[in-house]
């Protein structure tokens, strides 16, 4: 980072390519550029090789079989497949499904899609920390109930959820598990087993890896899960997503995920410090600042805070030397305040003067130290301006 960069706090949107992925990932765009699907020649085997041992990564990382994972193009194709795959099969059958108000769009919208082809969906309302509590989930089961589709860890305001517990009243009433776990494999385990998952989306970019890959863990026993594909031609991965395999970005998922089994413990308890200092030291200058979402089950790289009395966009412009979230960055295009921030209940205008703090692995005291300065400084000069409005135009 040069002086004129701004420190990056902005890992929920994405992170930056480890360098140890990045060297995993070279042979793949010079010597070995080979079709994994080619069969008949050393160019195939040699990318198909890369491939299987990034299988064996990605599953190692969940505790799950190769065979189960299916790799995409990223989260959002992942959740597509897991849900619509899933319902597809539910010609005339059970077609009910339980979410959340708070799920990402790429299951909120493919929600939503399902009830324009006849499905119901239950979005389960959040408790005012921003947790899904397992005994609604049972609550809102109905016979014709097939999926339970929960996120493991929000991706604004970093509230983790009991998916461990849900897992078990899924198993007991025999419905099927999705969760969506772009945000949160980087940093806290999920062993799909232990958990009672039978269907994990995977994302690339949000663990360190390249853009434009994913995976989707798809338990074959104890349930065997059958998926519709959304893709045919050529009956790549199992027939469930065909296409020529990214085999690049597949190499790097699998280094990401490989890295991450090493290092997870370590990073998840320096950005929960880091994490921690950010808020003591913003409390310290604005002590009126709003905590969103709970502190104890979170992300341990997630702060997400409201000023009150101040513009959010004129508080995101003043802050030139970090980078920062204003809301959902997948739903930056839209002018609409955040949907997650409106089911906890916050005003529009608190929303509005939001901000999404997200801690990574480069990060460092002495960044985080300015960036509260920073922060504190834009906050105070925000308010300062309109008083000065305000006294004028009274």
């Amino acid at each position: 980072m040069t002086s004129s960069t701004p420190i990056y706090l902005d890992h929920h949107a994405t992170t930056p390519c480890d360098p140890q992925v990045i060297e995993a990932m070279l042979p793949t765009f010079g010597e070995i550029f080979g079709n994994a699907a080619s069969r008949q020649h050393a160019y195939g085997w040699q990318a198909e090789a890369l491939v299987e041992r990034a299988r064996e990564q990605v599953a190692e990382l969940i505790g799950a079989h190769p065979v189960e994972i299916i790799f995409t193009s990223g989260a959002t194709e992942s959740n597509n497949l897991a849900i619509k795959g899933l319902a597809r099969r539910r010609e005339g059958r059970d077609r009910h499904v339980i979410t959340s108000a708070i799920e990402h769009k790429a299951v909120l919208d493919v929600c939503g899609r399902l009830e324009g082809d006849g499905f119901e969906v239950t979005r389960l309302p959040v408790d005012a920390e921003g947790l899904i509590r397992p005994e609604a989930v049972e609550a809102a089961i109905r016979p014709q109930t097939f999926l339970v589709s929960l996120m493991h860890a929000n991706n604004e305001i970093g509230v983790v959820n009991p998916i461990e517990a849900v897992g078990r009243i899924c198993k007991r009433r025999k419905i099927l598990f999705h969760c969506d776990a772009a945000q949160s494999l980087a940093y806290l385990p999920c062993p799909v087993e232990t958990y009672g998952i039978d269907l994990l989306s995977i994302s690339g970019h949000k663990m360190y890896g390249p853009k434009g890959v994913g995976a989707l863990y798809v338990r074959r026993r104890n349930p065997r899960v059958s998926l519709e594909p959304l893709i045919d031609g050529g009956g790549h991965e199992r027939g469930l997503r065909s296409g020529t395999l990214n085999v690049p970005g597949i190499v790097g998922l699998g280094a990401a995920c490989e890295l991450i089994g090493r290092r997870r413990p370590a990073d998840a308890e320096r950005l929960a410090n880091l994490r921690d200092r950010l808020l003591a030291r913003l409390r310290e200058g604005l002590p009126e600042l709003i905590v969103h979402g709970c502190l104890e089950h979170r992300l341990p790289n997630n702060l997400n805070v409201s000023f009150p009395g101040v513009d959010g966009d004129a508080l995101l412009t003043s802050l030139r030397e970090i980078a920062v979230s204003s809301g959902a960055a997948c739903a930056s295009a839209t002018r609409e305040p955040s949907h997650v921030l409106r089911a906890l209940g916050v005003a529009d205008d608190l929303i509005q003067a939001s901000l999404r703090f997200g801690l990574g692995r480069s990060n460092t005291e002495a960044e985080i130290d300015r960036a509260a300065e920073v922060t504190i400084a834009a906050v105070r000069n925000l308010r300062a301006a309109a008083e000065v409005r305000g006294a004028l135009s009274s």
